[in-house]
């Protein structure tokens, strides 16, 4: 797992409580995933691996979000641990932090579960009948699997006790931004009945904010 190698070797060390924490998260969170794709839409599951869509800006935020950014957290909060940086985070904020990625977890879950059309890369699948998901947390934000991404990218220097990750962390939140106003901008021109979808559900990822 790239998350643990990027984790454990920037830390020069193994004895590391959180760190494993963060990695039973990860973990149990990916196989939640799959098992809920393998249960609801193995075809689904088949065709995030091959990630079809244009090689385009949406694709290279994609890596950030999914690649990039994370192993970036990982690598600045392993040596953050081996070096000994300041500040520290205290335990309670750190079991928040535990608490948030678990949040977003189930909530990024809960978009895949609901939604059959949940590509890896921006994808307008004609062919297959792509349609509107409007159920599920659909009905309160438009891109709730991002929002789930960003609960977990911003608890994850949280958990491991390292406010230098959040440079990354925030860069890569700031990709997910970017990543969501170039897809409801294109589901908007490219999916029927996106729009008037768009008119009842107003926010794209923070209720209340955007």
């Amino acid at each position: 797992m790239f998350f643990a190698a990027s984790l454990f070797f920037s830390a020069n060390r193994f004895d590391w409580a959180m760190g494993w924490v963060f990695i039973a998260i990860v973990a149990v969170s990916q196989i939640s995933i799959a098992a809920i794709l393998i249960m609801r839409n193995p075809e689904l599951m088949g065709e995030r691996a091959e990630s079809k869509g244009k090689r385009d800006l949406d694709r290279i935020l994609a890596g950030i979000m999914a690649l990039f950014g994370p192993i970036s957290m990982c690598i600045v909060a392993g040596l953050n641990f081996h070096h000994g940086w300041l500040p520290k985070i205290s335990l309670t904020l750190q079991m928040t932090g535990v608490l948030f990625a678990i949040l977003g977890s189930i909530l990024t879950a809960w978009a895949m579960a609901s939604n059959k059309f949940f590509y890896g890369v921006l994808r307008i699948a004609q062919e297959k009948g792509h349609s509107v998901c409007a159920n599920g947390p659909y009905q309160y934000v438009r891109h709730p699997g991002y929002l789930g991404a960003i609960f977990f990218d911003l608890a994850t220097p949280l958990i491991l006790n390292s406010v230098w990750a959040y440079i990354p962390a925030v860069l890569t939140v700031y990709a997910i931004f970017m990543r969501t106003s170039l897809e409801d901008k294109a589901l908007q021109i490219g999916l029927d009945g996106y729009k008037n979808y768009a008119q009842q559900v107003r926010y794209r990822l923070l209720p209340a904010v955007w």
